[in-house]
């Protein structure tokens, strides 16, 4: 099992113990939700039209790293379209048809269905799925050979919501029942800093803007990581300066989880060391990296590498993962000189 990274997109135990005590931390209406200007236009046009013609939304699929708000934007849409929570669950958790067919037959009608890592969907369970998104059926046969029989049970129509951080495990047939498909995007530091003090004025915390911003700026565009760094500043204030938050404090702290200005942490460097010293740089597949580091694959693939390709310091080759002169030039290290591809 992954260790639990502060940094990292993906929710932690934390994060689900205060989501239980505070749940207002989340945007409570569409209009709160900040970032993603574009698809919010897209949602919003969707909803409106399914309110009016009193249908169900289009399935909706929104791919993007850990942490980005696909299963917040899952809750909003299904409270625009009918003022319910949506009925959740994920691909692993739908380990047979009748997983799925059990939570199909419980929809009611207008309801939004949530599943995210839908790309981890077993092949058998997603073919049931398709005619219940196209037609609002389920096809399952009864008995086998001379005496079975098709039968078609009826749903409820409903809207479906996936999520996934791996896009391209989506397959065709999958995707294309889909009637809008987005990749969320990384969040600038002005989006940030509105989540911030949305979040601080829940919280009942005074924090400057300088201190906010230094908050931000180590978030890596992922509103899940500010909350969450917000919270762990919260308690060292409390201890080490009577709750008092300023500049310094968001430093000292930030420091002390050895977070560093760009908000790369210890696995970040760690793979990107590995890279430089053991692989000369790199090309090197990722399955020798992940060894190397004794951590899985799909962590690195999942939450480290699409932040480093983000800000330009890791590159995707056909021969493997390849350190940039701008990485070489943030850990302090003498660029590779034989490499030409980095000039």
């Amino acid at each position: 099992m992954a260790r639990e990274r502060l940094i990292s997109g993906q929710p932690t135990t934390e994060d689900q113990v205060n989501e239980q005590i505070s749940p207002a931390m989340r945007p409570q209406k569409m209009d709160e939700y900040v970032g993603q200007a574009e698809l919010l236009e897209k949602l919003r046009i969707a909803i409106t039209a399914a309110k009016m013609r009193n249908e169900p939304m289009e399935h909706v699929l929104l791919s993007g790293p850990p942490g980005l708000g696909k299963t917040t934007l899952a809750y909003l849409i299904a409270d625009e379209l009918n003022g319910s929570r949506p009925v959740i669950t994920s691909g692993p958790a739908l380990a047979r048809p009748s997983d799925l067919v059990g939570i199909l037959t419980n929809l009611k009608r207008g309801d939004v269905l949530f599943i995210d890592e839908i790309h981890r969907l077993p092949s058998i369970v997603e073919e049931y799925l398709y005619p219940a998104m196209e037609n609002f059926q389920v096809d399952f046969v009864l008995d086998s050979g001379p005496h079975s029989q098709s039968v078609n049970l009826p749903l409820q129509p409903f809207s479906l919501i996936g999520a996934t951080t791996r896009s391209g495990l989506i397959s065709g047939p999958m995707r294309s029942r889909f009637g809008i498909a987005h990749h969320l995007q990384y969040y600038t530091v002005p989006e940030l800093l509105l989540i911030l003090q949305r979040s601080c004025q829940r919280l009942a915390l005074t924090i400057n803007l300088e201190a906010l911003t230094l908050i931000a700026q180590r978030s890596r565009g992922t509103p899940r990581v500010a909350n969450r760094l917000l919270r762990r500043i919260r308690d060292f204030a409390l201890v080490r300066a009577d709750g008092l938050v300023d500049h310094k404090l968001v430093e000292d702290a930030l420091k002390l989880e050895r977070i560093d200005p760009l908000g790369l942490d210890e696995l970040d460097r760690r793979v990107m060391m590995i890279l430089a010293r053991d692989y000369n740089g790199g090309p090197a597949g990722i399955e020798a990296v992940a060894a190397t580091l004794g951590e899985e694959r799909d962590t690195l693939e999942d939450v480290v590498e699409p932040f480093l390709m983000q800000i330009g310091f890791i590159r995707r080759t056909p021969r493997g993962r390849q350190l940039t002169a701008a990485a070489y030039q943030h850990l302090g290290l003498p660029i590779n000189t034989e490499d030409r591809s980095l000039f």
